[in-house]
């Protein structure tokens, strides 16, 4: 029988380890960018390859906290048993006992600032469901704002091979947290809390190290390698950006760092050129509705929506209310069911701004899906939302 040489032994062990799931699930990386107004992608590389989010996971988790805060299913104040499931879980973790309390609001600090696992599944629990059903719900929800690639088995991120998603679909996630919960985003810019009398400090260092930096999460598991998602705003532009599968926390930052000032140079450069650009080079045809002679309006007959025609895909935000109403129209006359009075222009005040939000309105929940799925293929931001203003998921109420 052959004697294997020891050295060749170690060598090919060496290279297994080289090779290894973990050791690929890093060799490459997976980014997105995207204009928060608008969804136009401003950056991207390979951000449909499946990945597995790791602590990206909590900012599903607290989407459906912020969503049970809305409701009134929770209140901030309100204390949530912790489990012996909660109390067992990994690190990174608070602490927590079972058997213990603790408050709604220093749970979200805590998945936030600690990315708490024991706080993640307190959550869970606390909502009324196991963390099994918990992630089974967190599914539903990513379903229902477009996230089609991404699946969740827990509410922390922990390690789990069936946990998988996609840079594009967290950035999806992280621009429904913003735009669904703007009340509670504020939270997310917070560098430290204290619990007991200890204080801890975020992990996300582009809060420090990024001018306009305000949000999100950042996460690591030996098989995602350093993921992050974050946003910040500049001069009235906002970008959302998405780095995943990287091998140390200083490579995903610079990164992240990198991408983001490509975006804001790429709105800037837009920006100018609209500057210089003037209305009558657009199609008159965008400008339809508004063309109408008195005549007509009075003489056109008024139609109702029908009484399930309550939900509307917010389509983007601009600062400009004739760009806000060409890109509406221009994505209504893609559907010939839809006429003009389909296409709808919502003001909102933000920060001391004025955004205008372009919407199509009118739509059953199963056409507006439709429209928001077809525009999503291509790599068209939307939002589907009822029509009344207020998000209702399919959650369980208490």
């Amino acid at each position: 029988m052959p004697v294997i040489n020891k050295n060749i032994c170690l060598a090919i062990f060496a290279f297994a380890l080289l090779v290894s799931p973990d050791a690929l699930a890093r060799r490459s990386t997976s980014s997105i960018v995207i204009d928060a107004k608008t969804g136009e992608v401003l950056v991207s590389e390979k951000p449909n390859t499946i990945r597995h989010p790791a602590s990206l996971t909590k900012l599903m988790t607290l989407y459906i906290t912020f969503e049970a805060l809305e409701k009134g299913i929770l209140k901030m104040d309100d204390e949530l048993p912790v489990s012996r499931t909660a109390e067992s879980r990994s690190p990174s973790k608070l602490g927590v006992r079972a058997g213990e309390t603790i408050k709604v609001s220093t749970a979200i600090d805590a998945l936030i600032i600690k990315s708490a696992n024991d706080c993640a599944t307190v959550l869970a629990e606390g909502l009324g469901y196991t963390e099994a059903n918990f992630a089974e719900k967190m599914t539903e929800v990513a379903k229902a704002l477009g996230m089609k690639d991404t699946v969740f088995k827990n509410a922390s991120g922990l390690p789990n091979s069936k946990q998988v998603t996609t840079a594009r679909d967290m950035a999806a996630l992280a621009t429904a947290v913003y735009y669904h919960f703007p009340q509670y985003y504020d939270l997310f810019s917070r560098k430290e809390f204290t619990y007991k009398g200890k204080t801890y400090r975020t992990h996300n260092h582009i809060l420090k190290n990024f001018e306009g930096a305000d949000g999100m999460k950042t996460g690591y598991i030996a098989s995602a390698g350093f993921n992050i998602v974050t946003s910040a705003q500049r001069n009235g532009e906002r970008v959302i950006a998405v780095t995943m599968g990287h091998g140390s926390q200083e490579e995903r930052d610079k990164k992240v760092a990198r991408l983001m000032e490509q975006g804001f140079g790429k709105l800037a450069l837009e920006k100018a050129s609209d500057a210089t650009a003037t209305y009558v080079k657009l199609d008159s045809r965008d400008f339809s509705i508004d063309l109408l002679n008195a005549k007509e309006k009075e003489t056109a007959p008024v139609k109702k929506f029908s009484p399930d025609a309550v939900w509307s895909v917010q389509l983007g935000a601009f600062s400009n209310y004739a760009k806000a109403r060409v890109y509406a129209q221009k994505i209504r006359r893609r559907y010939k069911q839809l006429s003009s009075r389909h296409a709808n222009v919502e003001p909102t005040e933000k920060n001391s701004a004025v955004l205008y939000r372009s919407k199509l309105i009118g739509l059953t929940k199963n056409g507006a899906q439709k429209i928001c799925k077809d525009l999503q293929k291509e790599n068209k931001s939307c939002i589907v939302l009822p029509m009344n203003g207020n998000l209702k998921l399919t959650m369980a109420d208490k």
